[in-house]
């Protein structure tokens, strides 16, 4: 009795609180199990909403107008579903009804006000809904007795929590019942005290019940139920008309498979109708009371992770925009236009399919992917959505000059903002845009004032007043966050609205890929095989020499049989024997290498699929002189793509250099084998190919040959919360910049003035520049070699720097602007960096030995911890160091940190210092407790550096080679990486 008390309570606190929201308290007898309405509440709205209307229709049916209008809806709903008959309406016999009002965008009609308070929620407990058994279903919510929402509640006080309500959903919920078919009921909640999941297609036991939960554990709630947004907020009358009329619509999901009956790669369709999850809604709703508080002229940035739906929050926060108004009572919408800006050609139809399902108007998106008059013509006629490319902004800028747009506001989302925003190329998109070029006065103006002109330069790459930017990126680099970020209470630059890839892993939205990681290092020895040494530049020598290791057919035939073993025994039995891999190479050569070896070995195996290559151009082989394509290579027929082919049973191995690294989502991808440096957001980006969840697909695999796992690590660490910038950039860098380029004194004041008149009064013939720059060129000629770097160095700092703090100066200064556009063109004409690899140093050394042997393999944890990324830098490109040395000391240094030259001695030595590392109780306790994987770094290398010190008095040359930083480095990570594989293995543990 104590139980169904609790459990009754739960509903009647819910019910309590919607008819203190303006529901009313329906009682099952209302309900009609055949028509699936509330008769009488049905009625009621027409007659009070539209009298007229009702009044025609009794002309045709006299007493029976109730029951035939109601029979009419019914089938309406049963032909066209819920959610079209309540925003279109339904004629019957020459009358025509609205079956809801939705709130108007402006106050300007006040009968449209007076419509919209007169929607009727209601609210019924316990509803049995079926003709077959009792069933029933703890609370249904109608709107105009329609029903829209179905709830099953669960109590955690009884016992039961919100997974016994998803169960119920599956197992006793017969979707064939007419109230619970698809597009009659839209939404269907299973609701707990904590949590709260949903869904809008019931299918038995294979219903897909989303999360809609503020994060995967709700916070605490101090005044109840930690669901209670569930009713306080989203049930309310004005939120779910909102949702109604705004937000849920159906699309048409497409995905290509294999047809193993047809034999061939098919498209399949499935229509889903979309509500927006949790964070989905929130940050729409955010963003717009943001806008409505703030005005037009902010910066929004959004962090989403992937698998957070991002394409559908930007498609329904463009629909949202293009139809705001700032005030009730405005009659203009606060955006003229909204431009949606895509960085990725791949997402860029993506972007485009998914805003446009979710048009309800024909006309109000516009595609932007022919020429320039289609922009033209898109923001003069005032359209509302308008989609296209930052790489096409650049291209159309100059037709668009003589666009007017003076008064006009925009709004531009950006699907993933990265620092390519910053620069010429935003810029010109700003220009486009801006309401600052004054371009008819300039033209005419008799008197050419060149401060005015340099200014609206600064201003166009500034922030404007008429242009809100929101800005949408999993991994936002320090130059994005300082752009487009805020600051938070600690001063810290952070996203306006975070879902985190936190959140997203533990709501089985994308997997972890780190939770199988494994290393390789490779070990090799290097010989000369000519008399006499010859001196070389040291890092160019060192680059060159391990590139030609790794371009060996021994290097690339000992790692291709790694992987291919690996996946033989691993990956092609993962996904029900489908799985497939992809090996990430470093350069395109190496890519063709490893296609060509993956393919001998599989011919020599006689396996029944084959390897697929991807790469951009035409690659030359130095060895052999052939040349290759991706075409050449896989020999695919002509309108089968790599994507497509990768799908097929014959292909199960992509090799790529350079390309389906980004914006490449295949479901089947379970295994990467890494043989290129990746580094911060590059590594997330690549390695989160594997992320994608596909039904049979349990934890990917990363085999990598080229990295640290430490490294990759931290770069997942900086995007697995919150990432935050501690500190803006100093914008006087510029003034110090400005000081060092003027000490080499190539130019002077009059130079960067002669060179603005010209530069900016478009009367003057563009060629009267070339001589001004043509002198500073020949006396940076006269300059010693370093020097001549030295400054190009700077220049290029400043440069970037310029490009970058230009969009968010909070001053003008007009000599910077000048010296900026000075060294843009200067730069492009001083002579080419002539640093030459000495390809001469490979006829003088052979491979002698070459070992590959695996340093890492377990779970790399990610900590529930924000991360602070550091400011964007100088922007400087470093110039090569010209350290030289004798070709003979530097394959020693190879060897010693490759190869590792140790005596039987040594290796005695070394294996006692591993003893005692591990029977360290203080190291013990370090790594066993509870402490950032920094913190127990550090302790660790405390302890081996002391043990290391102990060879200083009695084996000194021991100590030098252990003391070498790349071979220390190489002897601390390959030990700590065994240590904490060791402590964080509870087998292991326990057998101690």
């Amino acid at each position: 009795m104590p139980q169904n008390y609790r459990e009754q309570h739960f509903e009647e606190h819910i019910e309590q609180h919607l008819l203190q929201s303006g529901y009313r308290k329906g009682l099952a007898a209302e309900y009609d199990k055949d028509l699936c309405l509330m008769p009488a509440e049905v009625i009621r709205f027409l007659q009070s909403t539209q009298p007229n209307e009702y009044a025609k229709l009794e002309q045709q049916y006299g007493v029976n107008t109730p029951q035939k209008l109601c029979a009419r809806i019914a089938h309406e709903i049963s032909q066209k579903g819920t959610l079209e008959v309540l925003r279109k309406g339904i004629k019957d016999r020459g009358a025509k009804f609205r079956l809801a009002y939705y709130q108007p965008q402006s106050g300007l009609n006040p009968e449209h006000e007076r419509l919209y308070r007169l929607n009727r929620f209601t609210v019924v407990r316990q509803l049995r809904y079926s003709r077959k058994n009792e069933n029933s279903l703890d609370l249904v919510l109608f709107l105009n007795g329609l029903p829209i929402i179905t709830a099953e509640l669960k109590n955690s006080l009884t016992g039961q929590f919100v997974e016994e309500a998803i169960k119920q959903y599956q197992t006793d919920r017969d979707p064939a019942e007419p109230l619970l078919k698809f597009k009659r009921c839209l939404v269907h909640f299973a609701v707990g005290s904590e949590k709260v999941f949903m869904t809008t297609h019931l299918q038995k036991g294979n219903t897909h019940f989303l999360p809609f939960n503020k994060d995967t554990e709700n916070p605490v709630n101090p005044h109840g139920h930690q669901t209670a947004y569930l009713w306080e907020d989203l049930w309310q009358p004005p939120v779910l008309l909102t949702l109604l009329d705004r937000y849920l619509c159906f699309e048409i999901r497409t995905e290509k498979i294999y047809n193993e009956r047809q034999k061939q790669v098919v498209t399949t369709s499935e229509e889903r109708l979309l509500f927006p999850r949790f964070h989905q809604l929130d940050v729409v709703r955010k963003i717009l009371a943001a806008v409505r508080a703030e005005g037009v002229g902010q910066q929004y940035l959004v962090q989403h992770s992937a698998g957070s739906g991002k394409s559908n929050s930007i498609a329904w926060l463009a629909h949202q925009l293009a139809g705001f108004y700032q005030h009730d009572a405005d009659a203009e919408r606060l955006f003229d236009s909204v431009i949606v800006v895509t960085d990725r050609r791949v997402l860029d139809k993506q972007l485009q399919r998914t805003i446009s399902q979710f048009e309800q108007t024909a006309g109000v998106v516009n595609c932007i992917d022919k020429h320039s008059d289609q922009l033209r013509q898109a923001l003069e006629g005032g359209k509302d959505i308008i989609i296209s490319t930052l790489q096409k902004f650049p291209v159309i800028a100059a037709k668009l000059a003589e666009l007017r747009v003076k008064g006009k506001r925009f709004a531009v989302i950006i699907d993933e903002a990265h620092s390519s925003q910053s620069g010429e190329s935003s810029k010109q998109l700003k220009q486009v845009l801006s309401v600052n070029l004054e371009e008819a006065e300039a033209a005419d103006q008799e008197d050419f004032d060149l401060e005015d002109l340099i200014n609206q330069e600064q201003e166009a790459r500034g922030r404007q007043p008429h242009i809100s930017y929101f800005a949408f990126t999993a991994t936002p680099k320090g130059k994005t966050l300082e752009l487009f970020g805020r600051r938070n209470a600690e001063g810290q630059f952070v996203a306006f609205h975070i879902y985190s890839m936190r959140q997203a892993i533990e709501e089985r939205f994308i997997l972890d890929v780190l939770k199988n990681y494994t290393t390789f290092e490779r070990y090799f020895k290097l010989v000369k095989t000519i008399e006499g040494d010859s001196e070389h530049e040291k890092k160019q020598t060192i680059r060159l020499l391990k590139s030609y290791v790794d371009l060996q057919p021994h290097a690339i035939e000992m790692k291709a049989r790694i992987m291919l073993d690996h996946f033989l025994a691993h990956t092609v039995k993962t996904i029900g024997h489908r799985g497939r891999a992809m090996v990430v190479t470093r350069s395109r050569l190496h890519a063709v290498r490893f296609f060509q070896t993956f393919q001998r070995i599989m011919a020599e195996k006689h396996l029944k699929f084959k390897p697929l290559v991807a790469f951009s151009g035409e690659v030359k082989d130095p060895d052999t002189q052939e040349k290759h394509t991706e075409h050449s290579l896989n020999k695919l027929p002509p309108k089968l793509s790599i994507e497509d082919a990768f799908k097929t049973p014959e292909y199960r191995l992509l090799i790529a250099a350079n390309k389906f690294q980004v914006g490449f989502d295949e479901p089947l991808l379970h295994t990467m084998y890494v043989d290129k440096r990746l580094a911060g957001v590059q590594a997330v980006q690549t390695l989160s190919r594997l992320n994608r969840f596909k039904k049979g697909k349990e934890d990917p695999l990363v085999l990598d040959f080229e990295n640290d796992a430490e490294d990759i690590q931290q770069a997942f660490q900086d995007y697995y919360q919150t990432t935050m910038l501690d500190e803006e950039t100093d914008q006087n860098k510029l003034y110090d910049l400005q000081g060092q380029l003027a000490a080499f004194h190539l130019f002077a004041e009059e130079t960067l003035n002669a060179f603005a008149m010209v530069f900016f009064d478009k009367k003057q013939p563009q060629e009267h520049l070339q001589p001004i720059l043509d002198q500073v060129v020949a006396d940076w000629r006269e300059r010693p070699e370093q020097e001549r770097e030295d400054f190009r160095s700077i220049l290029q700092k400043y440069i970037r720097a310029y490009g970058f703090l230009s969009q968010i100066l909070t001053f003008r200064d007009a000599d910077l602007e000048k010296l900026y556009v000075f060294a843009r063109h200067l730069n492009r004409k001083l002579d080419r960096r002539r640093d030459r690899l000495p390809y001469e140093v490979l006829d003088a050394v052979d491979l002698d030995s070459f070992r590959i042997q695996e340093t890492f393999s377990a779970a790399l944890y990610l900590t529930k911890q924000n991360a602070e990324i550091p400011t964007a830098g100088d922007g400087g490109v470093p110039h090569p160091s010209h350290e030289t040395d004798f070709l003979s000391h530097i394959l020693e240094l190879l060897n010693d940190t490759y190869g590792i030259n140790l005596s039987d001695e040594d290796k005695v030595d070394l294996e006692r210092i591993k003893i005692k590392l591990e029977s360290n109780d203080d190291l013990r306790t370090v790594f066993t407790g509870n402490n950032t994987l920094e913190a127990i770094r550090y302790k660790f290398n405390q302890a081996l550096d002391a043990l290391i010190l102990e060879f200083v008095f009695h084996k000194l040359e021991l100590y030098k080679k252990l003391t070498e930083p790349d071979t220390n480095a190489m002897f601390k990570r390959k030990w700590f990486e065994e240590l904490y594989r060791k402590y964080q293995n509870p087998t292991e543990r326990t057998s101690e």
